[in-house]
């Protein structure tokens, strides 16, 4: 009678275990919320403009299916600091000094940082290995979408009227266009839904135009052709949303 109970106790708790660990036994489907944060590179045309490098700090959501195709879409906030080169933006409205007057005939203090952000799509596919479970291994995504970005002129006293207002589009080159993105890293999903995360290698580039129907500096509207690119580390967590494999019971 003794051996009896125990072999259901023993069998109750293997269909306990196995339901349990379906994520790290089995292939399955998966939405997956993202928070993540990139240290970027920028490259190109956009080095040239701001001359420093962004971080971005980003949203996804994303399915992945039982084969291990993902189908999802991402935003993310860009911003970084600003360096003229030697040349400013601002050169026009400048004494000799480099400074601006501001209303009190004093100098006015302006910041300039870069600003932007990258909404898209994407789709890609893990290959997992073995171990640690099937739905972890190496994960590449291809996508598309709009980047968009600015000098970002700031007057936190709101005293200097030549950048205030509609006065500092003429001098902020907010530029956009679309733009490809592409990921190899490394994802993993464990059986504690805190536990996930992923990490790699991301690369942007974009061909983005200005959208400022005038810029004080050409004394005219900026026909450029850019080429925007950036490269960095990006790591995220995940939050996944799947179904538990139902609990299973025998009666005697």
């Amino acid at each position: 009678m003794m051996k009896k109970y125990l072999i259901i106790l023993l069998a109750v708790m293997a269909f306990s275990v196995s339901a349990k660990a379906q994520i790290k036994d089995t292939c399955i489907n998966v939405w997956q919320c993202e928070v993540n944060y990139a240290y970027q590179f920028s490259l190109t045309d956009m080095n040239a403009t701001y001359g420093k490098n962004p971080s971005t700090m980003g949203l996804g959501l994303s399915f992945k299916t039982k084969h291990n195709w993902i189908f999802g879409f991402e935003g993310s906030y860009l911003w970084g600091g600003y360096t003229d080169n030697g040349v400013s933006i601002l050169r026009g409205i400048m004494t000799q000094s480099g400074n601006i007057i501001n209303s009190y005939g004093n100098y006015g203090t302006v910041l300039m940082t870069q600003s932007g952000f990258y909404v898209g799509v994407k789709t890609g596919r893990v290959f997992a290995f073995r171990k640690p479970n099937p739905n972890s291994g190496i994960v590449v995504n291809v996508g598309a979408g709009l980047l968009e970005h600015h000098i970002r002129i700031e007057n936190r006293s709101n005293n200097t009227p030549p950048v205030l207002g509609d006065y500092k589009k003429g001098y902020d080159g907010l530029r956009n266009g679309i733009a490809l993105r592409g990921f190899l890293g490394y994802q993993f999903l464990s059986n504690k839904k805190l536990i996930n995360f992923y990490g790699g290698v991301e690369y942007t580039f974009a061909w983005t135009k200005s959208i400022r129907n005038y810029d004080f500096n050409l004394r005219g509207k900026d026909e450029t052709q850019y080429h925007d690119s950036m490269i960095g580390i990006r790591i995220g967590w995940i939050l996944p949303v799947y179904r538990h494999a139902p609990e299973e019971y025998y009666y005697y």
